[in-house]
């Protein structure tokens, strides 16, 4: 299976990574989850990074750019035989090796499991409609396989992070390892290539996170105790993503959300990614232009009712000032949307949109609170521990959300 462009067609679906899943494993819960999307009429599952996390369950620090996480096998002891390692060894010889190193015994058998179970379940979604959206997160984990086995490719004294935001007024440490830039070019960024081959080999369309740093990225001096300090330098830009088109097409979305200049949009249009919109962060009195606000929505775009890094649409609401929430309320009226929850009017207010495509969370849907989050970018600890009931997405709520869903000319089967 390789990637695709986004089609031209209105379209809709849910994100809700694997971890959140009941159990937090593929096997049965996934696939009664793509039965209950082709029943809600959604063509998309969106999940977070699929590489083994760190201790705080971040998919975003994995251990590997590379590799799958074990942690989600249905069946971690299945039979595996020498033919299909070897197999294995010979597709993905440019970094299996290094996983393996870095890794327990057992590495590459783990990897050709998940690649058995995974593969049969994007077969069984496309067969019922449902096409998935992966995520390349922009760095790899300090000391993690990536780190060890290619050094040069990193710098020395800087980590990653990001300025002051709405997240935090101190900005955001992250701590990954930034690209040696220079050192990747000289390479004709083979490793970046890599990456994104494999990244295509497991889904059909990726969102690449944090794009605008592949402009200009935050540099935090290593030891900083918040990211105040750090400073902009400027990424490889467009050469980067020439290359890859030469080898892999782009089928990719651009994650440009934070402090967005004219030269991110200037790339992100010149390559022609779709990019991000989220409600939540629309309404604002004191920015009639923002893009985020339904008037000003753009067609080449993804919607979002909320991501993984904000509240729930619920929390979100519950929580707002007087002044947003009227606006919110404005935008309701003005397209005849009426719904006994707020959450709902919401998710039908992205399914409104211009945007080619409208995501909603799994929490969304159920009208779940601030209690249900997935990530808050401003704790270290804490995140990524959410998970679906085994009876909560019922078929009530799939008939609902697919009315919804054919009311906006989102349906696609």
């Amino acid at each position: 299976m390789t990637g695709v462009r986004l089609a031209h067609q209105r379209a809709s679906g849910v994100q809700l990574h694997i971890t959140s899943l009941p159990g937090g494993r593929l096997g049965r819960a996934a696939y009664r989850f793509v039965d209950w999307l082709a029943a809600a009429g959604q063509s998309w599952w969106q999940v977070l990074p699929l590489g083994p996390p760190d201790r705080h369950r971040s998919p975003y620090k994995a251990r590997s750019a590379f590799a799958a996480w074990p942690g989600l096998l249905a069946d971690p002891r299945a039979p595996v035989s020498s033919a299909e390692v070897a197999e294995f060894r010979e597709r993905q010889a440019y970094w299996i090796g290094d996983w393996e190193r870095f890794s327990a015994r057992g590495a590459v058998t783990d990897q050709v499991r998940f690649q058995r179970e995974w593969s049969a379940l994007r077969i069984y979604a496309a067969d019922r409609g449902v096409r998935i959206l992966g995520d390349v997160a922009i760095y790899v984990a300090a000391d993690s396989a990536d780190h060890r086995a290619r050094p040069e490719l990193f710098q020395e004294g800087f980590v990653a992070g990001t300025p002051p935001d709405s997240f935090s007024d101190t900005g955001q440490l992250w701590g990954n390892p930034l690209y040696n830039w220079p050192a990747l070019q000289r390479r004709r960024y083979r490793w970046w290539v890599e990456r994104l081959r494999r990244t295509l080999e497991l889904f059909d369309l990726a969102r690449i996170d944090h794009f605008r740093g592949f402009v200009a990225y935050w540099a935090v001096p290593a030891g900083a105790r918040t990211a105040l300090v750090g400073s902009w330098r400027r990424g490889p830009g467009r050469a980067l993503f020439q290359t890859v088109e030469r080898e892999l097409g782009l089928p990719f979305v651009a994650e440009d959300l934070g402090v967005i200049t004219p030269a991110v949009v200037r790339l992100r249009d010149s390559l022609g990614l779709p990019g991000m919109l989220v409600l939540q962060f629309g309404f604002d009195p004191e920015d009639p232009s923002n893009p985020h606000d339904p008037p000003n929505h753009a067609v080449n775009r993804l919607v979002y009712t909320g991501t993984h890094d904000t509240d729930t649409v619920r929390g979100w609401y519950e929580a707002l000032e007087p002044p947003r929430r009227a606006l919110v309320e404005r935008s309701l009226s003005q397209l005849g949307i009426v719904e006994p929850e707020p959450w709902w009017g919401l998710i039908r207010l992205a399914l409104s949109s211009p945007a080619r495509v409208a995501m909603m969370q799994a929490q969304d849907i159920l009208g779940l609170g601030s209690e249900a989050r997935m990530n808050d970018p401003a704790r270290a600890a804490g995140s990524w521990r959410w998970q679906l009931g085994p009876r909560a997405l019922t078929s009530p709520l799939a008939a609902r959300l697919r009315a919804a869903t054919e009311a906006a000319g989102r349906l696609t089967r």
